[in-house]
């Protein structure tokens, strides 16, 4: 595989990795980032850069990360595409806010001493935002500002190795089903890991075929990306509603933070069964103890039920690579062990 240098930068956003590649040296086709994932999906060199990258020996079986696009239109800044070791996401909330700080780090985006700079962005479930806030001249928090979410089912049944769950569906930018982990004996705890993982992949795979997983309006966006295993915490002093969780995706990767766009679907669960009240803020830890914030907007124009989830978190650098590719290497793109 001739791929060159290839340079990133890395970030972690709640402990969860995310690997930015401003500039892939691979063609990526398409007049809409939407298109331009279809395209990554199935072209050779551009999903070869994507295992190059993610996969051992240069990365790992839960390495996250994004190749910079084109924008649809002049109303977004950059546009990305999101992947793991099992291809390409249609949402990513982490790296959403990951980029948003790079962006304004780097002196791609202007942003003032004291205030806020909103970094637009185009993915391939629609335009997101990053609302960089920043305080004597440092970054010091991000909201992301998804895509409109909403409640597909509130219950729908799985059988699995440990007996019938019941699972919500909803969307936030990608299809998530929603377990209760008290329901099958578990906490969203490190010494759960690999049960929540089993279980995780368990419901996803189970319901990936199901009517509910079914995009109604782009059937790009369909299927199962994710089960999130979550836990409920009471409130906290202030009135916010506090959950833990763990959101298990593509196929077995834990997301060490809270997860973004799973956030984002938790919120549109929450809302429309009244235990989020639209003033009210939820408090989202992960499994690692890693925290997002989020609450709700209610678009003016939507459908009944659909809300526009503002989550906050942050994200740090980590480190800057060139990575090389030895035309003599035999394990080239790479490998994963789960």
């Amino acid at each position: 595989m001739e791929i060159g240098r290839v340079r990133t930068v890395d970030y972690h956003t709640g402990g969860e990795p995310f690997r930015i590649v401003p500039e892939p040296p691979v063609e990526i086709r398409g007049r809409t980032v939407a298109e331009r994932r279809v395209f990554a999906m199935h072209d050779p060199a551009v999903d070869g850069l994507r295992r190059v990258l993610c996969f051992e020996p240069r990365g790992h079986a839960d390495m996250y990360g994004g190749f910079l696009v084109p924008p649809d239109d002049d109303g977004a800044r950059l546009g990305v595409l999101f992947w793991h070791k099992d291809g390409f996401s249609t949402a990513c909330g982490h790296g959403t806010i990951a980029l948003g700080v790079w962006a304004v780090r780097s002196g791609l985006v202007a942003a003032p001493v004291d205030g806020t700079a909103d970094v637009v962005m185009d993915v391939p479930s629609g335009r997101v935002t990053a609302r960089v806030h920043l305080s004597g001249g440092r970054v010091s928090a991000v909201d992301f500002v998804s895509v409109p979410s909403y409640l597909i089912a509130p219950s729908v049944e799985v059988v699995t190795r440990r007996g019938v769950v019941c699972a919500a569906v909803s969307y936030g930018g990608a299809i998530y089903a929603q377990v209760d982990a008290a329901s099958v004996g578990l906490t969203v705890t490190p010494e759960h890991h690999q049960e929540l993982i089993a279980l995780g992949r368990e419901v996803k795979w189970a319901l990936d075929a199901h009517p509910v997983a079914r995009h109604p309006d782009d059937d790009r966006l369909s299927g199962v990306y994710g089960t999130i295993l979550h836990e409920s915490l009471g409130t906290t002093a202030g009135g916010a509603l506090y959950q833990r969780n763990v959101t298990i995706f593509a196929d077995g990767e834990l997301d060490r933070s809270p997860c973004g766009s799973g956030t984002a679907a938790r919120v549109a669960t929450l809302a429309a069964s009244g235990e989020l009240a639209p003033e009210q803020t939820l408090v989202h830890d992960s499994i690692v103890g890693s925290r997002f914030t989020a609450r709700v907007t209610v678009p003016a124009d939507g459908p009944a039920g659909t809300v526009v989830p503002v989550i906050t978190g942050m994200a740090y650098p980590t480190g800057e690579h060139v990575f090389v590719v030895d035309p003599d290497d035999p394990i080239t793109p790479g490998f994963v062990l789960r």
